[in-house]
C-alpha cells in the first residue's frame, strides 16, 4: 500500500509542479504531505515518501522525453495540450515507470495509474490513460 500512497504523492507533486509551477526542490522536502508520528506508520511514510521522491525527480528529470511519449501517442485529433492536468500528472508518473523501473511489471504501473485516475480524475479519464499507456508499454516491450 506505501507504494500506491507514493504514487499519490507523486502524481500530486507533479500535478502541482505543472500548474502550480513550484520547484523541484519544493516538491521533494513533501512538506505538504501530512504524515503520522507512531514509529510503524512513520517507516512506512518514509518508504512512501521515498518512493515518491523517487517518481518525483525521476519524472521531471527526463520530461522532455515523458511528454513526447504522450505527444506521439494521442489520436489524430487530440492535441497534447487538451489533455487536463490530472491525467497528465498521472500519464508522466508511470511512463517514467514504464521506462525507468522495468521491476514494476507494465500491467502493475497500468493498474496503479487506473486506479488513481478512477479516484481522482473524472469518470471517464481512466479509459484514457489506459489506453495511451497500454500503446507506449507494447511499443516499449518490442
Amino acid at each position: 500500500m506505501s507504494r500506491r500512497k507514493g504514487r499519490i504523492l507523486a502524481f500530486q507533486a507533479l500535478y502541482s509542479y505543472d500548474v502550480g509551477k513550484k520547484s523541484l526542490d519544493d516538491l521533494l522536502k513533501l512538506d505538504w504531505v501530512d504524515n503520522n508520528t507512531e514509529s510503524e506508520a512513520k517507516n512506512a511514510d518514509t518508504e512512501k515518501d521515498d518512493f515518491a521522491r523517487i517518481l518525483i525527480s525521476g519524472t521531471i528529470n527526463h520530461l522532455e522525453e515523458i511528454d513526447a511519449l504522450i505527444k506521439g501517442h494521442l489520436s489524430e485529433r487530440w492535441e497534447f495540450n487538451r489533455v487536463n492536468k490530472v491525467s497528465l500528472a498521472i500519464l508522466r508518473v508511470s511512463i517514467f515507470q514504464l521506462l525507468y523501473q522495468k521491476e514494476t511489471p507494465g500491467s502493475v504501473v497500468i493498474d496503479e495509474a487506473i486506479a488513481i485516475a478512477k479516484e481522482f480524475d473524472t469518470d471517464i479519464s481512466f479509459k484514457f490513460i489506459n489506453a495511451v499507456l497500454d500503446k507506449i508499454r507494447k511499443e516499449i516491450a518490442t
